[in-house]
């Protein structure tokens, strides 16, 4: 009957209508824990997200996949309770937890009911800081990844990625996969998965989102009992990831009827003062939907792909700004020539016209993303790890708005840069090689 309430009450609160004004608070825990929080107190029920900076590029030297692994294995048992008693008692309370590491950081998403918040909360931390990690499930776990790692070798897009990062950053974590390798992984240790959880989970780099039925008063008690008993600090992090690719094309040979096609080069950090004008002529190039210059001039006009877009990446050690598309193998040539010459020229041909029409689909889709309590506690989290402003959901349009032409222009010169772009092509391109 409670998870069918807590479902419910999910439910409600998705058909609110969505809003970009949140009242957010910033709290302090009587033990100096700093979280943001919007209280909503019309539905009985609380999303926590919880960040720990640093996340799977914190292995240590030759034990990539440690925290990917040790991530995986924190709701398999806990303090007194084993897996399947962990997991049971997180149904009694339908409580939700989700926890992921990503390359930046390990997250920790978090739901419950008011009524049973203090018990939600004492499961939880039990995972945080009393992990058991025992035999049985560090196997389970281990096998899973295993299968995973072997399913993504044959995946184009997977190869794609992993081919370009190993190319771009070859002395830093970020050139492989998070998840290990077969032998990483088989080779770890229980021993190695107690040495990432103390790496990682560590208060000195935490960051705190909080939406829901609680008040600044009970946040603050509830996080230094969460989060108090954890390590102050962990392993150092990684430095500047630096950036070794230069322009060309890297064909991964791969036998499958369509090429899967990643480019791009170095892009632009999070907090540099182009950063909303880079944003909108990545909108205009190769953002969301059928009206962006790309999809215009290689899908539309040429049929080479069903859909092609492009990205910033703005990473904690490096930035990049890629792309993606797929297409045939006898059409692989002719669409990276097609991209190289649209990148090239993208600066110079800007329009008016494609300003305004991206302001204004940048502005109104941006309520969007507040359509739940889980949503708005994750873009806290987020804020608060890019060190943006409290009130940045406030001004975020404004922002917007305010690029003009000459600022698209003037970035897009700057960002876009075809003699740097690098093309991985995972395929049988007819008619490509790396000299092209």
């Amino acid at each position: 009957m409670i998870r069918i309430v807590l479902a419910a009450a999910v439910a409600v609160w998705a058909a609110l209508p969505a809003r970009a004004e949140v009242d957010i608070q910033e709290v302090v825990s009587p033990g100096g824990i700093r979280a943001w929080l919007v209280e909503e107190r019309s539905i009985p029920f609380t999303a926590l997200e919880i960040r720990f900076r640093g996340g799977a590029a914190l292995d240590r030297p030759g034990k990539r996949g440690a925290v990917n692994l040790m991530t995986g294995l924190l709701e398999e048992g806990a303090g007194d309770l084993d897996a399947q008693g962990f997991a049971a008692a997180r149904e009694s309370l339908a409580a939700s937890y989700d926890f992921d590491a990503w390359d930046d950081s390990m997250s920790v998403s978090a739901r419950f009911l008011t009524e049973n918040r203090d018990e939600a909360v004492a499961l939880l931390r039990s995972a945080l800081v009393d992990p058991r990690f025992d035999e049985d499930a560090v196997e389970r776990v281990r096998a899973q990844v295993l299968s995973i790692i072997a399913s993504d070798a044959q995946d184009p897009d997977t190869i794609a990625s992993r081919t370009f990062d190993a190319m771009a950053f070859p002395d830093h974590p970020y050139g492989t996969a998070m998840d290990g390798t077969l032998e990483s992984v088989a080779a770890l240790t229980r021993d190695d998965i107690v040495q990432a959880h103390r790496d990682v989970l560590v208060s000195d780099r935490v960051f705190v989102g909080a939406v829901g039925d609680i008040s600044a008063e009970d946040l603050g008690l509830l996080l230094d009992d969460l989060l108090g008993e954890l390590p102050q600090t962990g392993a150092p992090l990684p430095g500047d990831a630096g950036y070794a690719l230069e322009g060309g094309v890297t064909v991964v040979e791969f036998d499958t009827p369509q090429s899967v096609i990643l480019f791009g080069h170095e892009g632009i950090e999070r907090d540099d003062p182009d950063f909303f004008a880079a944003f909108v002529a990545n909108h205009i190039f190769g953002g969301r939907g059928f009206s962006s210059r790309l999809m215009t001039e290689v899908r539309e006009k040429r049929g080479l792909t069903y859909g092609i877009g492009t990205y910033l990446a703005p990473m904690l050690n490096a930035e990049l700004i890629m792309g993606h598309a797929a297409t045939a193998n006898a059409r692989a040539a002719e669409s990276v020539e097609v991209i190289r010459e649209e990148w090239a020229k993208i600066a110079e041909t800007i329009t008016e016209d494609e300003l305004e029409a991206a302001k204004t689909y940048l502005t109104g889709a941006y309520p969007l993303r507040f359509d739940g309590n889980a949503r708005i506690a994750g873009i806290m989290v987020g804020m608060q790890m890019e060190d943006l402003p409290i009130d940045y959901i406030a001004t975020r349009n404004d922002q917007v708005r305010a690029v003009t032409l000459e600022d698209v222009r003037r970035v897009a010169e700057r960002i876009y840069r075809a003699d740097e772009l690098h093309f991985v092509v995972v395929g049988r391109p007819e008619g490509l090689n790396p000299a092209n």
